[in-house]
Parts: C-alpha cells; sequence; structure tokens
C-alpha cells in the first residue's frame, strides 16, 4: 500500500473536504479522489460518503482511523530508521519550541546545553533539532516524524501524551510606558505566542488584539521593539536584557505571564528508556531556572 493513500485519507478525516485535503496536500481535487478509490478498493469497503452537506466517513472509514495512523507510525519510524544507519545505535528527531531556544531557551540555559547533556546520556544517538511551534509539533510526534517535543500548547490527539516540565516567564517591556495607563493600542505590539497566552493577554489587556503590529515568535517581538519602540511582553530574560540596555523599561504595574511548557512523545514510547531520560533533563533545566 502506498503511503500516499494513508496520509490522503487521514487527512480527509481531519478535513472532511476533498477540496481542503488538496489544497493541504499540494495536489489536484482529482488526485484525492482517485487515492480515496484506490484505498476503497485495497480494503474493499467504502470509506466516505460525499453528499451537498459535506464529506463524511462511513463506518468502515472509522475503523480504519487508528489503524491506518499506526501504520503510518510504523512506515515513518522504518524509513527514518533506515535513512539514518550510520555509526549511531538510534536516532531521535527532538522539536523545541520557538521561544525555548530564542535567546537562551528560557530553562535558564542555551540549548547547546539540553542536547549536550542528551548526548551524554545517550551516547550510542544521533539527534535532529528542530525548532517549530505547537501545533506542527504534536502532529510530528503523532506520525512518527518526530520522537519527543517540547512545547507550549498540548494538542489532545489520540496517542500521545504530554508531561509538564516546567514553565517561562513573559514581561511586559515599553520604550516610553512606565504604567499601564500609558500603553497604547497604536503603539503596542501584540503577541501572541499560543492559545493559553492569548487568553492571559485579553484578560489583562481586553481591545489590544487589533493592535497595528503582532508576532508570534518573541525574537521578531523584540526586534520589533528594537526597532519601531513601543510597548510587548517578551521572555523573562529578553525583558532583562532590553531594560538593561536602556532601551526599555518594565511597565510596573502589568503583570507577568506565565507559560506552562509540557513534553510530548507518543503514546507507546511515554515509558521508553530515551525518553524518560529527556524528559529528566529537560525538568531539571527549568528546575535550576525557577531556583536561579
Amino acid at each position: 500500500m502506498q503511503i500516499e493513500l494513508l496520509e490522503t485519507f487521514l487527512d480527509l478525516m481531519e478535513t472532511k473536504s476533498f477540496n481542503r485535503t488538496a489544497e493541504r496536500l499540494g495536489v489536484t481535487q482529482s488526485t484525492v479522489s482517485g487515492r480515496v478509490k484506490a484505498l476503497e478498493t485495497a480494503l474493499d469497503r467504502r470509506l466516505f460518503t460525499r453528499s451537498r452537506a459535506g464529506t463524511e466517513p462511513t463506518a468502515a472509514g472509522l475503523r480504519f482511523l487508528d489503524p491506518a495512523r499506526a501504520l503510518r507510525r510504523e512506515w515513518n519510524e522504518a524509513r527514518r530508521a533506515v535513512r539514518n544507519v550510520g555509526a549511531f545505535d538510534r536516532a531521535l528527531r527532538i522539536g523545541i519550541q520557538m521561544d525555548l531556544a530564542a535567546t537562551q531557551a528560557g530553562p535558564g540555559a542555551p540549548i547547546g546545553a539540553w542536547v549536550s547533556e542528551f548526548r551524554e546520556v545517550l551516547p550510542e544517538t544521533s539527534f535532529y533539532v528542530e525548532l517549530d511551534y505547537s501545533q506542527q509539533m504534536c502532529l510530528d510526534v503523532l506520525s512518527g516524524e518526530m520522537d519527543f517535543a517540547v512545547l507550549f500548547s498540548p494538542r489532545h490527539l489520540p496517542d500521545l501524551h504530554y508531561e509538564p516540565v516546567g514553565a517561562v516567564t513573559y514581561r511586559m517591556v515599553s520604550t516610553h510606558a512606565g504604567r499601564r495607563d500609558e500603553v497604547v493600542p497604536e503603539r503596542y505590539i501584540f503577541a501572541n505566542y499560543c492559545p493559553a497566552f492569548d487568553k492571559a493577554h485579553r484578560r489583562l489587556l481586553p481591545g489590544f488584539g487589533g493592535a497595528p503590529i503582532a508576532s508570534g515568535q518573541n525574537a521578531a517581538v523584540c526586534g520589533l521593539l528594537t526597532s519601531l519602540g513601543g510597548s510587548a511582553y517578551v521572555l523573562e530574560e529578553s525583558a532583562q536584557d532590553l531594560v538593561a540596555s536602556g532601551l526599555c523599561r518594565f511597565v510596573a504595574d502589568m503583570e507577568p505571564i506565565q507559560q506552562e511548557v509540557y513534553a510530548a512523545v507518543h503514546l507507546r514510547q511515554r515509558h521508553a528508556h530515551p525518553h524518560k531520560k529527556l524528559l529528566a533533563i529537560v525538568r531539571r533545566h527549568f528546575a535550576a531556572a525557577r531556583q536561579a
């Protein structure tokens, strides 16, 4: 069975739209239809029904969903295992939220310190480290494209397991405002780092979501502050640097926003020896940063 058939089936189960799946996979709608037809022929069952109301899975389609996820994961793991044959016993792909590697990695040490300890405890393992956003990392862990991720926003998908590992703090700084009543929307840079942060932010600053400039990455927000001036929430460490440079000052009466951080693994790997070691290292770094 071609892996493209599984990918198309799984995407269609999510979108419930042949057009949307074609857009997401970068193929034509006729290609999506052909792949679904080929899969239905191989299984000798109809997997979807199409009507004016939309596309819905049949009973057979619903029953095939979990096996299809498992097959895709097995294929991706097998492909990576063959591709990474070399001097190491295994290869692990690690995903890290962008803001945790933007400056000093949030938990108090450069990202290289994490990877250095990973290599110490797993010397026979090679590592590929990728910086990304939570949603994509969750999908990659689910599909087998990624083994271990440290992220902000757990996405509750089947077969994913999350554990809290710590938190990072965002502080508001400004080039011109020292208090909340001096912060104005027209000079505000709206930081939308993740859904949980956005919810807390809207509670503290209702009506500021329509600011003229916005970004979802700490480094970009810091760069915008440096170039354009204004007010924004940035990582604690970045805030300290901006204040120490004389460019910004803390907005005294704006409370910090705490962002929880989680480790994500596939459910069947939650007790695996390598993953438990990686989890312990990440937790230790966050604990050390909290005590500093």
